[in-house]
């Protein structure tokens, strides 16, 4: 039901006094024709013509939103390069909106193609900025584990990365399990998904290597392993990781900040685990060296116990104690015979000593007639004015002694 009269602003609004659908679709309309015209930038998705009109989507690389964008033919039949599904382009437009069915689209007065010069311009300095950051660094990267026992794989929904990186992988250990991501891998919904699908392996504590593939394709193809998001959503990852993306002429930045580098999926899936027959030759390898060096080992103690043995103080160990036995014999017959040596010397030398002790004794001189006179204090009267009369004496002969008084 119309009425006469609509209150002027939003907020004058109310239930029994709303705007029709027509009055609102006005104001927007009014509101964003005086927004200035923009130079935006994107990637052209679903390009129709219809007459003299282009109708195309302008979606953003890094995010999944779009916008719809109006041209004339002749800016995209008059760009310098092809303008195509894909193609990146820099439209200024202004927006406008559709007053029949309320949407908003970009009418362009002015295209302008990216090319592939200033998109590698874009990549050159973005991998100049993240460098300076430190996040290609060899030292932090984190080496792969010997044998994984689940790789997470982000990969195409469809193709053949999938297929090359599990097929090589078993080819070379059967036993390694994969918990694999389907994603899109170019496009608008490319960064987010990888992004997504990285971060949620990186959050499994059973996945020890995770492998982001890719079968290559165009340089813009692979513009999302360039996106500053990914790449540094992969610089985050704590788990080890490796860039399976394209082929050896390919480059993307996630290349660089990845773990390992894999110049291929196929290579990706051989490098990722070993190969169980080299391991298994490796292995008896090592057990012949072991056995081999046991064995030399063994020989040469043998040999050395043998060459101890034969030494004469093994072979007849009790030669020790007869030799000195021997010499202990030996001993005390040379002793023996000193001692007597000894005593006999010692005897004549007691011989000739009492000889000489009798020749100089008193004795001897008494035996010969003579007496020894001592006063009775036992002092040897050596002269006659020594005793005076009356005193008396006692006289030591060869056989005795007796007393004598002094005379006179």
């Amino acid at each position: 039901m119309e009425t006469t009269e609509l209150p002027d602003k939003a907020l004058d609004t109310t239930a029994e006094h709303p705007w029709p659908v027509r009055h609102l679709s006005r104001k927007i309309a009014d509101y964003v024709a005086k927004m200035p015209p923009v130079w935006v930038e994107g990637q052209v998705l679903n390009l129709k013509r219809w007459n003299q009109m282009v109708f195309l989507t302008l979606r953003d690389t890094d995010v999944d939103m779009s916008l719809g964008v109006t041209l004339s033919t002749a800016m995209i039949d008059g760009a310098a390069t092809k303008i195509e599904e894909g193609s990146h382009v820099v439209v200024h437009a202004r927006p406008e909106f559709w007053l029949k069915n309320g949407s908003l689209r970009m009418r362009g007065d002015e295209l302008r193609p990216v090319g592939v010069g200033e998109l590698l311009a874009r990549i050159e300095h973005l991998r100049g900025v993240l460098a300076a950051e430190g996040l290609f660094d060899l030292d932090r990267k984190t080496p792969l584990p010997f044998l994984p026992t689940l790789v997470g794989l982000v990969c195409a929904q469809q193709g053949d990365a999938e297929h090359d990186v599990v097929t090589n992988a078993r080819a070379r250990w059967p036993e390694v399990a994969f918990e694999i991501r389907r994603v899109t891998v170019q496009g608008a919904r490319a960064v987010p998904e990888v992004t997504a699908a990285i971060a949620e392996l990186d959050a499994d504590p059973r996945v020890d290597v995770i492998v982001v593939a890719r079968g290559g394709g165009s340089f813009e193809d692979l513009l999302a392993f360039s996106n500053e998001t990914l790449v540094r959503a992969a610089a985050a990852c704590r788990t080890p990781l490796v860039s399976a993306i394209g082929h050896e002429k390919d480059a993307p930045l996630l290349d660089l900040v990845a773990d390992l580098r894999a110049s291929t999926p196929t290579d990706a899936g051989k490098r990722i685990v070993p190969d169980v027959t080299e391991e298994r030759a490796r292995l008896a390898q090592a057990r012949t060296r072991i056995r081999t060096a046991v064995t030399h080992l063994v020989e040469r103690e043998r040999t050395l116990v043998n060459a101890l043995r034969s030494r004469p103080v093994l072979a007849a160990p009790e030669t020790l104690v007869t030799e000195r036995a021997e010499d202990l014999a030996r001993w005390r017959v040379s002793a023996g015979r000193a001692l007597v040596t000894a005593l006999e010397r010692a005897g004549s030398d007691v011989v000739r000593l009492a000889a000489q002790v009798r020749a100089l004794s008193p004795q001897a001189t008494l035996d010969r007639g003579y007496a020894v006179v001592q006063v009775a204090a036992g002092t040897v009267v050596r002269a006659p004015d020594e005793v005076r009369e009356g005193d008396p004496l006692r006289v030591r002969v060869a056989r005795g002694e007796f007393a004598a008084t002094r005379i006179r």
